[in-house]
């Protein structure tokens, strides 16, 4: 039987200087991506991802352009080859690149969209008024008691942002209320409390301003109907149709990421074979501790060709 094949996107965190670089200059599928990304933004965004520093690559605004094209090149490397996919998921960020590996938007449009979607977040809430948090080891529910707890002690805005997997949940908010949440999750047991090295407290409430200016962007695009179902973060259903697409990138602004149930989703389609599409591993890690899935990483040529064998393309 012919594996069903989920790709899987990965978002902000998985940016490392020099990424896609290999692509560019195996493949003219990828150069062809860099090119039209630095096109699109009037600058050249492939010699930020090749040669530009760490520091230089976290800022949101460029991490999230420099991801997406990496994931697209990426992904038009594999379908060169002829891989198919069943279903795709894209971690926050990757969801854009889900979508445009589905031809539900350009690569130019989306990057232009993915630099502004950065900034508007970034200036949503001041540096160092917001933060970010893993917590690991307790259920979601517990985490979601700890949040409440500190909301309604009138410290701020605190909510789960992520649940990437089972017994690991990211929490965003004002500065104050995740340093009280965090430590309220050690006193209720949580195995591991982890601040996070983040420009902005996303996928929260106070992202909602960002999400705001985002929905002018958005209603300017015409989204085609995408060629395979893309998994959504905001509930874990498959977007199939062009006209559900900007109000799901609307809301996933404020909205946690249900990483989890979009896993357990992509698993439930049929899919079987695991593929992380672009830079980085995290996906990997998260999809074993899901559902003790094997990821096959696309990002270095020689990767891009044992995927597309394993295929069976």
């Amino acid at each position: 039987m012919s594996p069903r094949t989920a790709l899987l996107f990965p978002g902000q965190g998985s940016q490392f200087p020099g990424m896609g670089r290999a692509l560019y200059e195996a493949f003219p599928q990828a150069r062809a991506a860099f090119q039209e990304a630095d096109e699109a933004l009037g600058w050249p965004l492939s010699e930020l991802c090749f040669s530009g520093s760490e520091e230089e690559l976290r800022r949101t605004e460029n991490t999230q352009p420099a991801l997406l094209t990496v994931s697209v090149a990426a992904h038009r490397a594999l379908a060169a080859r002829g891989v198919r996919p069943v279903a795709a998921a894209g971690h926050s960020l990757g969801e854009y690149s889900a979508l445009v590996a589905a031809g539900s938007l350009d690569l130019a449009t989306a990057v232009r969209l993915v630099r502004n979607r950065g900034r508007y977040m970034q200036e949503a809430v001041p540096e160092g008024q917001g933060s970010m948090a893993a917590v690991l080891g307790l259920d979601d529910e517990v985490v979601q008691e700890v949040c409440a707890g500190v909301r309604q002690a009138g410290t701020g805005v605190v909510e789960p942002a992520n649940y990437n997997a089972p017994g690991q949940v990211v929490i965003a908010g004002s500065r104050a209320a995740v340093e009280a949440a965090m430590q309220a999750a050690r006193a209720r047991g949580a195995r591991r409390v982890l601040p996070l090295n983040v420009s902005a407290p996303f996928h929260c409430s106070l992202m909602a301003p960002a999400a705001e200016r985002l929905a002018v962007d958005l209603a300017g695009v015409a989204f085609a109907d995408p060629a395979f179902p893309v998994v959504r973060n905001i509930d874990a259903e498959p977007l199939t149709r062009g006209e559900q697409v900007a109000e799901s990138l609307r809301l996933q602004v404020t909205s946690p990421v249900r990483w989890v149930d979009c896993l357990r989703r992509l698993e439930e389609m049929g899919c079987d074979t695991w593929v992380e599409v672009g830079a980085g591993r995290v996906l990997a890690g998260l999809a074993k501790r899901t559902l003790g899935a094997r990821v096959c990483a696309a990002h270095e040529p020689a990767e891009i060709e044992a995927v597309a064998v394993a295929a069976g393309a």
